[in-house]
């Protein structure tokens, strides 16, 4: 039956990467027939593993944001801070993996902000005669490392799939998903900026970077975006004030129930409906933005998830990996598979709800830390997320008008920035995992 179940998984993410057709669509229809019918669950039973907590933070979340994306708050924001790095033309990249960072943690969804920033990195890349692909992996770095932020994008799903990965073992002690998602936001900050210095100074091609690009003055807020920015900060504030004193105070029971109470998905939502009423962006085009795409991979996956878990599938894949890998390669064994998987599949949809649900017990029976293999596994899915064949590396290449460039670029990106980026992501996480 495990081998049943790991067989439907893999042939759910090749049936969606060759359809095209959502690969959370196949993860229903599997997990309907291989857990009513042959586990013996009751269709009630199923229905309730959809991830409904999950998949409101992210309605929630995504729908105050965009708003940003909308009236143009994000496109600002990203001139304002490359403008005021005017005089450090050297450090473009860094430069751009801040713009990125930045953006992100506001908020903003890891395709919207490539999707802003690509166009414009080209461009600077074209006038400064920085190396493309080394503008391309430092927004790709900085849209990630950022989104893993607790309060972003990506950082609540990663919080929502460590608390679920916990429910199905009562007995071992939950994480709290806020300081291991500022765990894994500490770690994809340090690692991208390895990695952007290896490609800032390990290429000739960025010899003579900055030299001779003019840097425009961009125009000032409008009144709706100016408000829209001051919702986002305060957002911020509200959503971390209360957790982070909890983690300096953890003795005061004032602050541990206040934080208790506080849910970044219903605070996201006070903030829409203020939005809303201060008519920041038209209600059509804020809802039409909603990822619904995303919310049902991260859905449907979840449900072929919890059917393996009924079906004891990952604890017999996490003591396998307890018993035939050593401990010490257990870091790198996370990510590299983990790169693998993300190299083909959604890190969110696919990668994360496989993988998560394996680490609590094994962390248990290794003695290594459970914070620092959810850090191996995001880490090393994000390390082949430059890849042309992602959604990433496709908006940037579909940001460059040149044929010929384009071409160029795709090679690059698959054969040096996806190996480069793998290798020193394991790397990175072996080392991590020896020191921690």
């Amino acid at each position: 039956m495990s081998i049943l179940i790991i067989a439907a998984i893999a042939l759910a993410v090749v049936l969606g990467y060759k359809t095209k057709i959502n690969t959370g669509f196949f993860c229903i229809a599997f997990a309907y027939i291989i857990g009513c019918f042959m586990l013996g669950m009751k269709t009630k039973e199923l229905i309730a593993e959809w991830p409904t907590s999950t998949m409101f933070v992210i309605l929630a979340v995504s729908l105050f944001y965009n708003f940003a994306a909308v009236n143009g708050t994000l496109e600002k924001m990203s001139s304002s801070l490359l403008y005021a790095c005017r005089r450090f033309p050297g450090m473009l990249p860094y430069a751009l993996f801040l713009v990125a960072v930045v953006l992100s943690v506001m908020g903003a969804a890891y395709f919207t902000v490539l999707a802003f920033l690509a166009p414009i990195t080209m461009a600077i890349c074209e006038e400064s005669k920085m190396d493309k692909l080394t503008g391309a992996v430092a927004i790709n770095c900085g849209a990630l490392a950022g989104g893993n932020f607790p309060t972003a994008a990506l950082g609540v799903v990663f919080r929502g799939l460590i608390d679920t990965a916990y429910e199905a073992d009562p007995s071992l002690t939950p994480l709290d998903s806020f300081s291991t998602e500022m765990t894994i936001f500490g770690f994809a900050i340090v690692f991208s900026l390895i990695l952007i210095t290896i490609f800032r100074f390990g290429f000739k091609e960025n010899r003579n970077i900055g030299k001779g690009i003019t840097f425009r003055k961009p125009e000032p807020f409008e009144p709706k975006q100016r408000t829209t920015l001051n919702l986002m900060i305060l957002m911020m504030v509200v959503v971390l004030v209360f957790p982070v004193l909890k983690m300096i105070l953890p003795s005061n029971e004032l602050i541990a129930s206040i934080s208790g109470k506080i849910d970044v998905g219903l605070v996201a939502m006070i903030f829409t409906v203020i939005a809303l009423l201060l008519d920041l962006a038209p209600q059509k085009e804020i809802i039409a933005k909603v990822p619904w795409n995303t919310i049902l991979m991260i859905a449907g996956a979840g449900m072929l998830i919890a059917v393996a878990v009924e079906a004891g599938t990952i604890e017999q894949l996490s003591a396998w990996i307890g018993d035939n890998v050593p401990v010490f390669l257990v870091p790198i064994a996370f990510s590299i598979v983990a790169a693998f998987m993300s190299f083909f599949s959604s890190t969110t949809g696919v990668v994360t709800p496989a993988l998560f649900p394996l680490i609590p017990a094994l962390a248990a029976s290794t003695g290594l830390s459970p914070a620092v293999l959810f850090a191996c596994t995001v880490l090393g899915a994000q390390s082949s997320a430059i890849s042309p064949f992602s959604s990433g590396g496709s908006l940037i290449l579909g940001s460059y008008g040149n044929d010929e460039e384009r071409n160029k670029l795709f090679n690059r990106l698959l054969f040096v920035a996806v190996p480069i980026s793998v290798c020193v992501s394991a790397v990175y996480n072996f080392a991590v995992a020896m020191i921690l």
